[in-house]
C-alpha cells in the first residue's frame, strides 16, 4: 500500500473466490451491495479447477471409453479402440478454464471486485490484502474452503507422491496406481483409472467407504472387483521406499504413482483471525450459528471451512443465505438436508437418513424389476426411501445410473414434508431410472406395482 493511500471501503468482502464465495459475492451485487472478492488462484477455486468439475470430466470419459471396449452383449464390437491421454487432459483443462471465465465474466457483469491474492484480517473490520490493498469492509464472508490433509511419510512431491488433485491433471495413464484411503474420492479416482487401463490398488484403514450403507457399498465394490482394483481393507500405510508402500499387514505395495486421499482440513492459515472474535472448534472448522454467523457479529463463514458436510452445493447455498443476511434479510441457513453423490459406477446418492428403527421403515425397491435399468444391462443398484408412522418421507438412498439427477427429487420431498402417498402418487415419465423412485413410495405407501414384496 502507497503511503497516505486510503483503504478501500466495501459493504461486504468476500475472502476465497470458490464455488461459495463468487455465488456469496454475485447474491450480495445483486442485492445492491458493494462486493469485494479475493481469491488467491483461479475463480472457481477446487471445484471448478481441480475437483468436483475435473473428476467428473474424467469419469464421463472413461465411461465412454469402457462402454466403447466392453458393449459386445449390445452387439457391439470396437476394436483397437485407442486413448489419447493428451488430448482427454487438454479437455478436461479446457473446461475448468471455460467455467473460470464465465464466473470472471458474472463478477464483471455484477460490478464485483476481484483481487487476485491472500487476504489477513487486521481486525474485524479491515482486511489487508498480499498485493497490498487494505479493504474496510462493514461485514466480510470467510469462504477459503478445505485443503488435503497431509500424511506424514507421503509428502506430496507431485510426481511420486500425488494429492487428489494432482491425480486429476495426469496427460497420461499411469500402468498402476495405489490409493492411500478409501472415501469417495479415492472410489472415484480409482474406478475411473481402472476404466483408461491402470492396474489400481486401494488402502483402507477399515473399509472401502466405510461411512456409507453397506448394501449399497457392496454394490460398488462388486463393479470395482470386475474392474481388477485391489482392496487392502483393515490396514494401514507403515512406511514407504519411493512408490514402495509396506503395508500393517507386512504387505509391500509396488505402483507407479501413490496417490494420497485421506481426507480435508479446513483452511484457515494466514487468516489473522486471532485478530478478531472468530472461533475455531477441535477439528479446525469456523464456528457459525445457523445464520452462519461467527463470533465476531460482522463476520460470518460459509463451505468447508465452516464445518461437514464438505460439498460444493451446500457451499453455494451457504453462499446466498450469508450473502442476504449481510445485506440485511431476515433469513437463516435452515435446510433440513444436503444430498450427496458419489460419482461411483453406479452412482450412489443419499438424502436424508435411511436407518430402521425408533418409528422409521424402510422399503426398498431393486433395479432388477426396472424396465430401463433391463434395458441398458444396468440392474445392479435400488432405490430405498425411509419413512415415519405418518408416512413422512425421511431419506432417500439410490443406488443406480443418474442417481446424481435422481436425488434432487428427495431432497425436495424432505424440504417440503412430502408424504410416501405424495412421491407415489406423482407421475414420473417412462421409461426412467427416476421411476424406481416412485416404486419405492409405492411400496412404501403399501401399494407397490411392479415387484412383489409378498403378502
Amino acid at each position: 500500500m502507497v503511503m497516505g493511500e486510503l483503504p478501500e471501503n466495501v459493504d461486504i468482502a468476500i475472502v476465497g473466490g470458490g464455488v461459495g464465495g463468487y455465488v456469496a459475492a454475485i447474491r450480495a451485487a445483486e442485492l445492491g451491495k458493494s462486493v469485494a472478492l479475493v481469491e488467491k488462484e483461479k475463480l472457481g477455486g477446487h471445484c471448478l479447477n481441480y475437483a468436483c468439475i475435473p473428476s467428473k470430466t474424467l469419469i464421463h470419459i472413461s465411461d465412454i471409453f469402457y462402454a466403447a471396449k466392453n458393449s459386445e452383449k449390445f452387439g457391439i464390437h470396437a476394436d483397437n479402440v485407442m486413448l489419447d491421454a493428451k488430448k482427454m487432459y487438454e479437455w478436461r483443462m479446457a473446461v475448468s478454464k471455460k467455467l473460470e471465465e464465465g464466473v470472471a465474466y458474472l463478477c464483471k457483469m455484477n460490478q464485483i471486485d476481484v483481487f487476485n491474492g491472500t487476504a489477513t484480517f487486521m481486525s474485524a473490520s479491515r482486511l489487508q490484502l498480499s498485493n497490498g490493498v487494505e479493504l474496510d469492509f462493514k461485514n466480510a464472508i470467510i469462504a477459503t474452503g478445505s485443503v488435503p490433509t497431509p500424511m506424514q511419510g507421503f509428502e506430496i512431491d507431485g510426481k511420486s507422491v500425488l494429492d487428489y488433485k494432482q491425480a486429476l491433471m495426469l496427460d497420461y495413464v499411469p500402468k498402476s496406481m495405489a490409493i492411500i484411503g478409501a472415501g469417495y474420492v479415492s472410489v472415484e479416482i480409482g474406478m475411473l483409472y481402472a476404466k483408461l487401463g491402470a492396474n489400481v490398488s486401494i488402502v483402507a484403514r477399515s473399509d472401502v467407504l466405510s461411512r456409507f450403507d453397506r448394501e449399497a457399498v457392496a454394490v460398488i465394490k462388486k463393479k470395482m472387483a470386475e474392474l481388477g482394483i485391489k482392496v487392502y481393507a483393515g490396514v494401514t500405510p507403515a512406511s514407504r521406499d519411493g512408490t514402495a508402500v509396506k503395508l500393517s499387514d507386512g504387505t509391500t505395495l509396488s505402483s507407479d504413482i501413490i496417490v494420497v486421499a485421506v481426507g480435508l482440513v479446513p483452511y484457515t492459515d494466514g487468516l489473522g483471525l486471532e485478530n478478531t472474535k472468530v472461533e475455531r472448534d477441535q477439528k479446525g472448522f469456523v464456528k457459525v450459528d445457523n445464520s452462519l454467523r461467527t463470533a465476531e457479529n460482522g463476520i460470518f463463514a460459509i463451505g468447508d471451512v465452516a464445518g461437514e458436510p464438505m460439498l460444493a452445493h451446500k457451499a453455494m447455498r451457504q453462499g446466498v443465505v450469508a450473502a442476504e443476511i449481510a445485506a440485511g434479510m431476515q433469513v437463516s441457513y435452515d435446510n433440513k438436508v444436503v444430498p450427496a453423490v458419489i460419482f461411483s459406477d453406479p452412482e450412489i446418492a443419499i438424502a436424508g437418513r435411511i436407518e430402521e428403527g425408533d418409528g422409521i421403515a424402510v422399503k426398498k425397491f431393486p433395479l432388477t424389476a426396472l424396465g430401463r435399468a433391463i434395458a441398458f444391462g444396468e440392474t445392479s443398484g435400488f432405490v430405498k426411501i425411509a419413512y415415519d408412522n405418518s408416512g413422512l418421507v425421511k431419506g432417500v438412498e439410490i443406488v443406480s445410473p443418474d442417481a446424481n439427477a435422481m436425488i434432487a427429487e428427495a431432497a425436495l420431498a424432505i424440504e417440503m414434508g412430502a408424504t410416501v402417498d405424495d412421491m407415489a402418487e406423482t407421475i414420473h415419465p417412462h421409461p426412467t431410472f427416476s421411476e424406481a423412485v416412485q416404486e419405492a413410495a409405492e411400496a412404501a405407501a403399501g401399494k407397490p406395482t411392479h415387484f412383489f414384496y409378498g403378502r
